[in-house]
């Protein structure tokens, strides 16, 4: 029986690794696929028509085909639109590529989270440092969501009892959202904000509504920090210990 073809599939590079003196084995984000790996053979070829094309951060359009747990790939297409990101939004953009790698699994197709990646990389190319936190905080909930690991955020977790909105409350990674009392209060955010992102995540545009009510909550990044590195199962994340060395030069 022949190999099934995939042809034209909206995808993203999240990682590569050498494979040979010429070839690459790539980690792709596809919209219908998931995350899956390809082998670019004669890819590193200064002669190869993928070499300038399998770049990270750039919304590509591949055809790959195989059974095997990596497939072939046969050609990539650059999707256009959009600039690479630099400075600090391209090392935001490795961040989240490294979020992806730990907490998606291969061939676990999730449509929606591609959307949500292909809009936080356009926000990135815009180079806005306005936008730039914002986005990363809605890219996390709207993952952490996406794969599992997002309680709701408009009621206690382990009472599943409605939030006062002016009590004040904090997001635990063994213990989803308690009240906040004493040492916990700080960086935990009112009942009445969690319900605004909650309220966002629902929204049929969920990644620029969150975007918004994460604007103004300098206090999510420490929260959603905490649940990020207790489920990638590290202390920092590589691409975060990056962005501090390079602060500290």
């Amino acid at each position: 029986m022949p190999a099934k073809r995939i042809a034209d599939e909206p995808a993203f590079v999240l990682h590569r690794y050498d494979w040979s003196e010429s070839s690459l084995i790539l980690e792709l984000l596809t919209r219908h696929f998931g995350r899956i790996a390809v082998v670019a053979k004669g890819a590193k070829k200064p002669s190869s028509n993928f070499r300038p094309v399998l770049l990270p951060l750039q919304p590509l359009h591949v055809a790959f085909g195989g059974d095997a747990e990596i497939r072939t790939l046969k050609s990539a297409e650059w999707g256009g639109g959009q600039v690479m990101p630099t400075g600090e939004a391209l090392l935001s953009g490795y961040y989240l590529n490294e979020l992806m790698m730990r907490l998606l699994a291969r061939d676990d197709p999730h449509p929606a989270l591609f959307d949500v990646y292909a809009s936080a990389v356009r926000v990135l190319a815009m180079d806005d440092p306005h936008t730039l936190q914002p986005a990363l905080r809605a890219f996390e909930l709207l993952l952490l969501r996406e794969t599992g690991f997002l309680p709701s955020l408009d009621l206690q977790t382990g009472t599943l009892a409605p939030l006062d909105a002016r009590q004040r409350y904090s997001l635990r990674p063994e213990g989803g959202l308690v009240e906040a009392h004493g040492a916990d209060d700080r960086g935990s955010l009112a009942g009445a904000q969690w319900l605004d992102l909650q309220a966002a995540l629902d929204d049929p545009a969920p990644f620029h509504a969150t975007l918004r009510a994460a604007a103004t909550l300098g206090e999510l990044k420490t929260q959603l920090r905490a649940l990020l590195h207790y489920h990638c199962g590290v202390a920092t994340l590589r691409t975060r210990q990056l962005m501090i060395d390079l602060q500290s030069l």
